[in-house]
């Protein structure tokens, strides 16, 4: 299995890596991005535009055919127009004189104000009614037209919109205030084609409209392809690409239900601001392209470059050939590593030709001298002599009858053995009490009934290892200068318990005890780096031996009171 480092890449290429991908994929991503971003919110843009857009022309559409449905409501409310309709004239003379009095000036008012409106016509079935002007006779030649049969088969009283050929017809029956009269009036207001498209090509909307009625079909469009015969073209007959951006708007009245304006936008349109801008998009990602890379270039060539160029000597001092690098004015790191690589070639070259061989040499001799003398060191003193000469003791006072000082004899014997012992930094639990026992057996038979010791350690920790002789200077400290400069009996208390996952240490003792600044003095003293001629070494020794172990998991605390005794606690971390 191969593992990868990237420390295996050559500086050239990973300075082509860094290039790639924090120059050129940026740069490409950031451009396409940016002109994503902007070609899709000039588009949302366009779009909300030609919905504006849509909205006027249909309300300017809406416009036309109310100021229609304005006129016809009118005459469908004017009652004085309605009774002069509805009344029988005895002669063409009394007609002609109501008309003139009454229907003349509405009539081509109407026709005259209003742009939209072509032609206004009423018909009606009054035999009595001249046909003049504006008012036809409702024959049955005009009964059999398309907009009469849509108009009646419809029934309906408001207004209605009839379409035919390209034209567009309002369509009202006047028969509001006296619905049982013998005669049928009906008013056609035929709006101005010219007009509406005028409003058509007038409108804000960039694009072709298509106006159709409630059967889909195109009655009024602004498409020059788009040809109107006899059969209107339906609007789903119109191509739609995928290019094309369809509309939709409903007209709202009740007399233009059904009505719907359409409008299609070719989509290269609604970007055509963008593609205007594509050459300026182009010409800045070139600049972010190029004028990059002619940087990096040159920075990787001039870094590269020259640590090859200390690579090969360094190759070449490998083989003993110490040769320095020509010197180019240059102050960045590289430089100074040329420098400094010179510098250390002809050092290393000196140190060779003139001190390397012989303090070498010297250093060689050194070494094998000390050497010599501590093996000679080593070789005067033999433990085994003092072993054999305290066990020579201790027989002889067996021999004598003397059982008490042969027991104290091991007791030291044992004490010593340990204390010298190679290779055995960590003891159990149980191996340092065997020791304190031997300690306080002999500190007993030297002050004899004066002094009295009390040991108790749960079962459970016995096994458990410690620095070797970590409580014994403690309770040598204890013994010596807390029982034995004191007048009464003295006694030891040692308690080693667990609490929590730490192991204590317990030693207290009845002695002199001491003040609050001999106290201070002896904290001060074991926290001390450095080492002074006085008391209570082998506690000081003991105290930097578990700051050593343990570090900042070893707590010691000391209490005293003159004439009341000491305590100490030791805190250890447990470990089996």
């Amino acid at each position: 299995m191969i593992n990868f480092s990237f420390n295996d890449i050559r500086l050239r290429n990973k300075l082509l890596i860094m290039y790639v991908l924090s120059v050129l994929i940026p740069i490409v991503l950031t451009n396409v991005i940016f002109y994503h971003v902007t070609a899709t919110n000039i588009k949302n843009q366009k779009i909300r535009d030609a919905n504006f857009a849509l909205e006027k022309t249909i309300g300017e559409l809406q416009t036309v055919f109310d100021e229609a449905v304005g006129i016809s409501y009118h005459f469908y409310l004017e009652f004085g127009f309605n009774e002069i309709m509805n009344r029988t004239y005895d002669t063409p003379i009394s007609y002609i004189e109501a008309y003139e009095a009454y229907l003349r000036g509405p009539l081509s008012i109407y026709s005259q104000t209003y742009d939209a409106v072509g032609k206004l016509t009423i018909y009606t079935s009054n035999d009595t009614i001249l046909t003049s002007g504006n008012i036809e006779r409702l024959t049955e030649d005009v009964m059999r037209e398309p907009w009469y049969r849509s108009f009646n088969e419809a029934h309906l009283k408001h207004p209605t919109v009839y379409f035919n050929k390209g034209s567009f017809s309002m369509i009202q029956a006047l028969n509001h205030y006296d619905p049982e009269s013998p005669y049928t009036h009906i008013l056609k207001i035929d709006l101005n084609r010219d007009e509406m498209s005028t409003l058509f090509q007038h409108s804000p909307f960039d694009g072709q409209l298509y106006l159709t009625g409630p059967d889909n079909r195109i009655a009024f469009s602004t498409d020059p392809f788009t040809f109107l015969s006899e059969e209107e073209a339906d609007y789903a007959s119109i191509p739609i690409s995928e290019d094309m951006i369809p509309f939709e708007m409903t007209l709202a009245e009740e007399y233009m239900r059904g009505w719907t304006l359409h409008g299609i936008m070719n989509e290269r349109y609604v970007l055509e601001e963008v593609h205007k801008s594509r050459s300026f998009v182009l010409y800045l990602a070139i600049i972010n392209f190029v004028l990059p890379t002619i940087i990096i270039a040159l920075i990787s060539r001039s870094v590269n470059t020259r640590l090859v160029r200390i690579l090969k000597h360094m190759k070449k001092v490998k083989s003993g050939t110490f040769e320095p690098i020509p010197k180019k004015e240059s102050r960045d790191e590289i430089g100074q590593l040329t420098m400094e690589f010179n510098r250390m070639t002809n050092r290393i070259k000196s140190l060779i030709d003139d001190v390397y061989i012989a303090d070498i040499e010297k250093k060689d001799l050194e070494l094998k001298r000390r050497q010599t003398q501590l093996r000679a060191l080593h070789s005067q003193i033999n433990p085994h002599f003092l072993f054999n000469a305290l066990e020579t003791i201790r027989m002889r006072s067996l021999m004598k009858g003397e059982k008490e000082t042969a027991k104290i004899i091991m007791d030291m014997s044992k004490i010593f053995r340990k204390s010298i012992t190679w290779g055995q930094d960590w003891v159990s639990i149980k191996d340092e009490i065997e020791l304190i026992v031997c300690f306080l057996e002999i500190q007993k038979y030297r002050f004899g009934d004066k002094l009295e010791y009390t040991i108790h350690v749960d079962e459970e920790l016995r096994e458990l290892t410690i620095p070797k002789m970590t409580f014994l200077p403690f309770v040598e400290n204890a013994s010596i200068h807390g029982i034995e400069k004191s007048p009464f009996k003295g006694l030891i208390t040692i308690d080693i318990s667990q609490s929590g996952d730490d192991l204590v240490f317990r030693l207290t003792d009845n002695g002199i005890g001491m003040d609050a600044g001999k106290r201070e003095d002896i904290l001060g003293y074991l926290q001390q780096e450095e080492e002074e001629g006085r008391d209570n070494v082998g506690m000081k020794n003991a105290y930097a031996r578990l700051r050593m172990c343990y570090k900042e998991e070893f707590h010691f605390s000391l209490e005293s009171e003159p004439g009341a005794g000491t305590k100490v606690e030791i805190r250890l971390p447990m470990i089996y």
